[in-house]
């Protein structure tokens, strides 16, 4: 295996590319490398593993860039184009090459960042046409997925206790410190009384269990307004996990409650309601008010914990910002929590 080093190096010349961009720019995450070239990007999985994530091999990163186009194929339209080789040649790496394989890409059309929605709520442009658009959307994928026996046992009622239970053990450090000692306790007890008394209602709900996008919030969602020479305006939902069924597999409703929750953490609780309300529209047989507020809950407990992970990590310039958004996540998830 190459050293990673060598290899964002050698990806970051434009003349590693068919197409001869300009310049390359590259975003990552602590599991890919993202090279944008202006016309295409370029998703290269990090050779890591994780207790739920395991890119250790080439076969495996193959296998798992195969299923990330196959997940995101249908809310993407048409922004995900399939698998490419990384290639040593003379000259260096290439992408779409034809030498040695050292590495393989998921290629996708590179949308415009100032379309991502994220951004977009945050300079007050989205409407919420945008989010019917995207509840239309949602509705009408999680409606056409079938609910096989394997996603009912990755995102049943066991998986769901287990989840928060891990949720509960993985924030313990918070407790008292970031966030206030009763009512950390007051929302442990008051889920875990949901989960006893309405445990039939989470069992009867399996044809409702399928393999969701998994990591719906409005980072992960790009409005384009104006068409591009390699695309079209539209709404474009991408980043489905593909690489633990255990995050994909849900009852829809925790997909939906992702993306309602994350708009009212922005502020825009209008917008949060428009888009469940047209949701419900579509997909009515799914609705159920309290259990959406359960999974609000979930969603918002989970970006508290992740922002607990990020805070051992932090610089003492991003901590008073981490710090806050603890708080405002775990406030959001008793709010939830007050609907049980």
């Amino acid at each position: 295996m190459m050293q990673e080093k060598e290899l964002v190096e050698q990806l970051m010349r434009p003349e590693a590319y068919p197409h001869a961009p300009m310049r390359v720019r590259m975003l990552q995450t602590h599991i890919s490398w993202v090279f944008l070239t202006g016309s295409y990007a370029y998703k290269v999985k990090k050779p890591v593993g994780f207790g739920f994530l395991d890119f250790t091999t080439l076969e495996k990163r193959l296998h798992y860039c195969r299923e990330e186009v196959r997940v995101n194929r249908e809310l993407a339209g048409g922004m995900y184009i399939g698998v490419v080789p990384v290639a040593r040649e003379e000259e260096g790496l290439r992408m779409e090459g034809s030498g040695e394989v050292v590495e393989y890409a998921v290629k996708m059309v590179e949308l415009p960042q100032e379309a991502i929605m994220r951004r977009m709520l945050q300079r007050g442009e989205v409407s919420s046409d945008d989010v019917c658009r995207i509840a239309e959307l949602v509705a009408r994928h999680h409606s056409r997925v079938p609910s096989t026996e394997e996603a009912r046992r990755w995102g049943g009622y066991g998986q769901v206790v287990k989840n928060w239970e891990q949720n509960f053990e993985q924030t313990a450090q918070l407790r008292g410190r970031l966030v206030p000692e009763r009512e950390y306790g007051w929302l442990v007890e008051r889920v875990r009384h949901f989960l006893e008394r309405e445990r039939q209602r989470f069992e009867e709900r399996g044809e409702l269990i399928k393999e969701c996008h998994g990591d719906l919030h409005s980072g992960n969602i790009f409005i384009v307004r104006e068409p591009g020479e390699l695309y079209s305006e539209g709404i474009y939902i991408f980043d489905a996990i593909e690489f633990f069924k255990g995050f994909s597999c849900s009852d829809v409703l925790a997909d939906v409650a992702f993306l309602a929750m994350d708009l009212d953490f922005h502020g825009r609780h209008e917008l949060s309601e428009a888009f469940v309300s047209a949701y419900a529209e579509r997909f009515e047989d799914a609705m159920d008010r309290q259990l959406l507020s359960f999974y609000q809950c979930y969603r918002a407990f989970v970006r508290m914990k992740v922002e607990g992970f990020m805070l051992a990590e932090a610089g003492e310039a991003e901590r008073a910002g981490i710090e806050e958004r603890i708080r405002r996540y775990f406030s959001l998830s008793c709010r939830y929590a007050r609907l049980l």
